[in-house]
């Protein structure tokens, strides 16, 4: 291995990585995203962040100068500021939930696994850190990694079956917490258009919004309890258009419906006038591996 190779491997173990299994997260997508990021220092708004992985990406490479971040669901928004604030406490208790947990068998483990969503469901015997580390281990303890609430908002999600599910990478937490301390990350649980309220000329804004469907079986876009229907499409675009107006720079990420139906331009009438392309995703959060495979995806701009 020669030395060049060795700082390299040294970056890539400091460079923070998503923490979250997240349905539509990103991470493999960025090399297809990377052309239309921005090439100079920004203030970046993000009002679906998700599991992160753009603004990591894009704050590790030192693109932001400052970050308002924001998801309307309240626990995610709490574990970001968690990991901001008190990384080392969270840590703590997301180990403590691990050794417990990698302790038992799979017997066990299923119950210790409902009797801890019964618990995060209740919302009793949690304060900040401790729910923020609940909703880890739930996060990569459950069924295919997936995060999805009824409408009353509790955690449905069944128990997975891992083997040695690794809940947290201490390393990485740290990582991610220097991510949201040096980009001064403002941290926000509030309506995508409330979020925006600051995104002015030259500001940059990427958007993964809950994914429009493509089929009854495809939905993934229970994130939060108000669910994101054909209406809340419509009221994004109209956001879109208010910043575009603006001059802010606007990403968009989006399901392409014409995997389904190469008729359906709901997208193409909705951001009319505004940049449309196509990338490849291969999207791997399905219960049958047979069903998981490559589609395409949207990515509207306005430049």
């Amino acid at each position: 291995m020669s030395v060049r190779q060795a700082i390299q491997i040294r970056e890539d173990a400091f460079r923070p990585r998503p923490f979250l299994k997240w349905a539509g997260g990103k991470s493999k997508l960025i090399p297809q995203l990377e052309p239309f990021f921005p090439k100079k220092r920004t203030v970046y708004f993000e009002p679906f962040i998700g599991g992160g992985a753009v603004f990591l990406h894009l704050a590790a490479k030192g693109l932001i100068k400052k970050a308002f971040l924001n998801d309307l669901n309240s626990d995610l928004a709490g574990l970001y500021s968690v990991i901001k604030y008190t990384p080392a406490d969270f840590i703590e208790s997301c180990l403590a939930l691990s050794f417990e947990y990698l302790a038992l068998d799979d017997v066990e483990r299923a119950e210790y696994y409902y009797d801890k969503r019964k618990q995060y469901n209740a919302g009793t015997g949690f304060e900040s850190v401790t729910r923020a580390a609940a909703t880890v281990f739930l996060n990569k303890t459950c069924f295919n990694g997936l995060f999805r609430v009824n409408s009353k908002g509790e955690f449905n999600v069944p128990a997975g079956r891992y083997k040695s599910p690794t809940i947290i990478d201490p390393e990485n937490i740290y990582a991610v917490s220097r991510a949201l301390t040096e980009t001064e990350a403002e941290i926000t649980c509030a309506d995508f258009n409330e979020a925006l309220d600051g995104a002015s000329k030259g500001s940059f804004v990427y958007y993964d919004p809950p994914y429009r469907p493509l089929n009854k079986t495809a939905c993934f876009t229970t994130y939060s309890t108000g669910g994101f229907d054909d209406g809340e499409q419509v009221r994004l675009a109209s956001c879109f258009r208010k910043l575009a107006d603006r001059g802010a720079v606007q990403m968009l990420s989006n399901s392409d419906p014409k995997n389904a139906d190469p008729a359906d331009s709901f997208f193409e009438e909705l951001y009319g006038g505004f940049r449309i392309r196509r990338v490849k995703a291969a999207r791997n959060i399905n219960s049958s591996a047979d069903k998981r495979g490559s589609i395409s995806e949207l990515l509207i701009t306005n430049y």
